[in-house]
């Protein structure tokens, strides 16, 4: 890990990225204090649905085919309360 006062970073930036670019971390400093930290750039993972979870809750609540399982309540009216709230501000 590299120290670099921020006028350092400032005047050696290309550089600097050079480094973090190839896995270094640059602790940036102001007054001998820490500031901020240059890091490796990180791909989030990308969120997707796990289908195969999904199906196993389904089994454990006894639902065996959760591809045509409709709820029993499915078109039941919606209670009175759950009607007359207002909607959320947006």
């Amino acid at each position: 890990m590299k120290t670099v006062s921020l006028r350092e970073a400032q005047a050696r930036l290309d550089e600097l990225a050079q480094d973090v670019a190839q896995g270094e971390t640059v602790t940036v400093t102001r007054d001998g204090k820490p500031v901020f930290d240059l890091v490796p750039h990180q791909d989030k993972p990308k969120r997707r649905i796990d289908f195969e979870a999904g199906q196993a809750y389904l089994r454990t609540k006894g639902i065996s085919d959760p591809v045509s399982y409709i709820a029993d309540d499915f078109d039941d009216p919606l209670p009175e309360d759950f009607l007359i709230q207002p909607l959320p501000a947006r």
